[in-house]
């Protein structure tokens, strides 16, 4: 059996979704064997996939819960705390969980990947192509899958849900023939623009993203310094950051999204906790309703109709919707 961890393994993460995790998952500690581990969809090591068939066995394809782990793109775990406490539900409701590993930023420098976060978002939609092409191994309905993550793994959630189709009806390879879009996304605490910017005019004190474009801190840096060196390299940075920032995405035909944050949004004041603030969730609804787009956003205080990733996902991954 999977023992939930007690705190999640990648340091900044584990620190800023303790009350995250406490407020999306039951108090189960246990959760079932994945049915299947080290499935691999590209040739690095990193780029590998696990998954959990229901509970309750089908001849009928399932719908699909396609999870992105957080930490930054720096680390995390496939089995992380968020997963782990909404899975046995999940299963219960008849629900095949698939969750993601990728490649870090680490190993996007290693290979000479740029920008560094091409590797780890275009490794999520390889791996959501192979799993369609392979729908009949992992018995799921292609067309009922919803992406769900925290943090980093929430803004590459949201990046594959927002993105126009990145399938390549031309190639010779039939996994790349198969579609990225998704019937939506629910994700916990995304980031929706990597924009420093944009960062900066919604939550004065940020810090956070100049590590996906291969901006890093100096030796002795704190956290203003390094932001202002993201900040003066934005112009040169700019087409990667609109490439890989999901709010910039935002169309017409886009699925129904569901955020979850914490703390009350306040645009344009400082935040406790700048990468995971609700004033990124306020900004990317704002853009998804003037386009027409289903948007859902819970944070404290507001009035929503799920108050959980979870509650959200049995709801619209019923095995027999009305």
């Amino acid at each position: 059996m999977i023992l939930l961890p007690s705190i999640l393994r990648a340091g900044c993460f584990a620190a800023c979704f303790t009350g995250a995790v406490a407020a999306q998952t039951p108090k189960a500690v246990v959760s079932p064997e994945p049915t299947e581990t080290g499935i691999s969809y590209g040739d690095h090591r990193k780029q590998q996939l696990m998954y959990w068939k229901p509970t309750s066995r089908s001849d009928q394809p399932t719908p699909c819960v396609f999870y992105i782990h957080g930490g930054g793109w720096r680390g995390g775990s496939q089995t992380d705390a968020n997963l782990m406490g909404m899975l046995p539900q999940l299963l219960d409701s008849g629900i095949t969980v698939i969750s993601v590993q990728y490649r870090y930023i680490q190993d996007a420098l290693a290979g000479h990947v740029t920008p560094p976060v091409k590797a780890p978002m275009t490794d999520c939609a390889a791996a959501l192509q192979f799993v369609r092409y392979h729908k009949k191994r992992f018995g799921i309905d292609p067309d009922r899958m919803i992406a769900v993550g925290g943090s980093a793994g929430a803004c590459t959630s949201l990046w594959l849900a927002l993105h126009d189709d990145m399938k390549d009806p031309s190639s010779d390879n039939p996994i790349a023939r198969q579609s990225t879009r998704l019937m939506g996304a629910a994700v916990i605490r995304p980031q929706t623009t990597l924009d420093p910017k944009q960062m900066r005019e919604w939550t004065p004190n940020s810090w956070y993203g100049g590590h996906a474009f291969g901006q890093f801190a100096e030796k002795g840096d704190k956290k203003p310094v390094q932001f202002a060196r993201f900040l003066e390299a934005r112009e040169r940075l700019l087409p990667w950051i609109k490439a890989y920032s999901p709010i910039e995405h935002v169309s017409s035909d886009d699925p129904p999204i569901y955020m979850f944050y914490s703390d009350e949004p306040r645009i344009g004041q400082k935040q406790g906790d700048p990468t995971h603030t609700s004033s990124f969730g306020v900004k990317l609804q704002e853009k998804l309703r003037e386009s027409g787009v289903e948007c859902e956003l819970h944070y404290k205080g507001a009035d929503v109709e799920h108050s959980t990733v979870l509650s959200y996902l049995l709801e619209h991954l019923a095995v027999n919707p009305d």
